[in-house]
Order: C-alpha cells, then structure tokens, then sequence
C-alpha cells in the first residue's frame, strides 16, 4: 500500500520558508488550500506536490505577478504566463524601472545637494581686510612648538608693549620653507593690532594689504594632519576653476591654549584665489 507524506502546516512552513501566516492567507485567496483538514482537530496537512506549487507562486511573486493573476495561472491548464501577459509584464516592470531611476536621482541629487551644504559650512569663501599685525619669525623644532612659543615668549611681549588687540581676535601663521620640513620649521606669527607699535627683539609691526577673495577651510585637529585639509582645499580649488595666488595662511581658533584634547583643535586655512 502507498502511503502519501502528510506535512503539518508548521512543518510545511518550516520547510519552505513561508510563515504560516502567510499560508493562512493562500488558503484565503484559494491559491494554496490545505490537501487535508482534520475535522476533529481542525490541523492542517499539506502534501509533498503541493511543494512545487508554493514554489510556483513565490517565483511568479518575484517576477511581479499578483496573487489574484497567480491563481488564474494556476488554475489554467499550462500554469505558466502566455507571451501576451509575459510582454505586459515586461512593459509594466520597464514602466516600475523608470520610476525608480528617477526616484535614484531624485535621492542622489538631494545627497548631493547635503553634501555640498555640508561642504559649504566648512570650506567659504571670503575677503581679508587690510590689517596691521604684530609680527614675530623664528625657526621652531615642530608644529608642537607653536603653543609654547604663542603662550610664553610672544604673548608676553605683547603686553609688555601694550599691544590692543580687537575683538574677536585674528592671529595666524606663514611658513617661508620653500618644502615641507617637520622639523626646523621657518615660521611666522602674526596677530591682529588695532595700531602700529614699536619693534622690539621679539616683535616687529606691518600693515599687510587686503586680500579681495581667500578660500577658507576649517581644519579640526592636530597640527599635524594640516595636510588633510589642503589637499581637500586643492581639490575644491581645481574642480571649481580657481587658482591660488600669494601665500596662505593658517588662522589658530584654538589650541593648546585653551583646549587639551589635539583632535578639538580648531583652525582655519586661508588661500588667496583668483
């Protein structure tokens, strides 16, 4: 006697990767009905050729046809789509298609409208007024070296000549090495002052000309990884058709001075462009 494997719903479920809500539901819409209901029991058993057409339907699922034209094929005597509806399916699938190629760049227009803005916070650009500075050039060992030499040797003698400095506060630095050195470093401090003083040993006063546009990038960190952000500010340069004239300065917000951790650090690099 042959004797037909009987599945229990849950089994059947488990084994075919559909939850029994699911199920339920084929049952419902007549596209899947149990192969036998016990009656005292109410369980459910599903038969082992029913695998195959549970396989049918989540295939013709995937391929976007509604469990509504699924029962139809089923039910009909090939149980596969005609060219006819395989035709109207592929023109409704290129019809989904375009909708979703505009929504992607809808998305990507709006990301990269973000990222630009977010770009824009961080890189500007401005105009540097005319200014008078104190002044003071020395070779330091390191970029380290900055804060000591700003907090001990040039903030004293600031005071010392009675410098006034408005407000906010502008102060930065020019390098005059001709390459890049991470020791030995030629360098110049400079800090806004509301008038020229007296030179002395450690300070000299200059008025320096405007600059009519700079690129300004904020740079977050140790002095360190200044190479970061001028390669960032280079790119942006060159993808926007500018050129970098005279020498750039980097603007100190802050630093050691006020703040411990290197990696708060802030700065600004200022280019002049044209």
């Amino acid at each position: 006697m042959n004797f037909k494997k009987k599945l229990k719903i849950g089994e059947f479920s488990q084994l075919m990767q559909v939850t029994v809500k699911t199920l339920r539901h084929y049952e419902q819409k007549g596209l899947l009905v149990p192969d036998e209901v016990d009656e005292w029991t109410g369980y459910r058993y599903y038969s082992i050729d029913q695998m195959q057409r549970l396989k049918t339907i989540r295939d013709l699922q995937r391929l976007g046809f509604s469990l509504d034209e699924i029962k139809d094929l089923c039910d009909s005597y090939s149980h596969t789509p005609t060219i006819r509806q395989l035709t109207e399916k592929i023109k409704e699938t290129e019809a989904e298609l375009k909708l979703l190629i505009a929504r992607r760049n809808q998305l990507l227009d709006w990301r990269n409208a973000r990222k630009e803005m977010k770009t824009m916070e961080k890189i500007s650009i401005q105009s540097l007024p005319e200014i008078i500075v104190a002044s003071h050039r020395e070779v330091i060992p390191n970029y380290a070296a900055i804060g000591p030499m700003c907090v001990e040797k040039i903030g004293p003698e600031m005071q010392r000549l009675g410098c006034k400095c408005p407000p906010p506060g502008y102060c930065f630095t020019i390098e005059h090495n001709k390459e890049y050195t991470p020791t030995n470093i030629d360098i110049e401090y400079c800090e806004q002052v509301e008038e020229m003083g007296e030179d002395s040993a450690i300070i000299q006063f200059k008025r320096l000309p405007a600059v009519p546009k700079a690129l300004c990038m904020k740079h977050i960190g140790p002095y360190e990884r200044f190479y970061e952000s001028f390669t960032e500010a280079f790119r942006y340069i060159e993808e926007h058709g500018l050129k970098p004239v005279g020498q750039h300065r980097t603007c100190y917000i802050d630093g050691a001075w006020n703040q411990e951790d290197p990696e708060k650090w802030l700065s600004v690099i200022q280019i002049p462009i044209e």
